[in-house]
């Protein structure tokens, strides 16, 4: 029963990992009415790769200010720590 719990898990999260290769495309370039913003992504979330890692959802840390994730235009400045990209 384990075994196959870990198999389904295993099986849904490669699916996601494919369909969020798919897109990644689109996610590079951003989305109109975005910006980047550094600084407040946390442990596993960020957007994009760094300079330490080419990959999205690699943070290490949080609050690391090499990192970023995309936030509505104007939300960045108003959050402690962020600063636009």
């Amino acid at each position: 029963m384990k075994d196959t719990k870990t198999l389904m898990n295993t099986a849904i999260a490669g699916a996601l990992a494919i369909g969020m290769a798919a897109a990644s495309g689109s996610a590079v370039a951003g989305k109109p009415g975005f910006e980047k913003c550094q600084g407040i992504v946390k442990a596993g979330m960020n957007d994009c790769g760094t300079s330490g890692h080419s990959c999205a959802g690699q943070a290490k840390k949080d609050g690391d200010p090499q990192e970023w994730i995309y936030v509505p235009e104007g939300t960045c400045s108003k959050i402690v720590g962020g600063k636009v990209k």
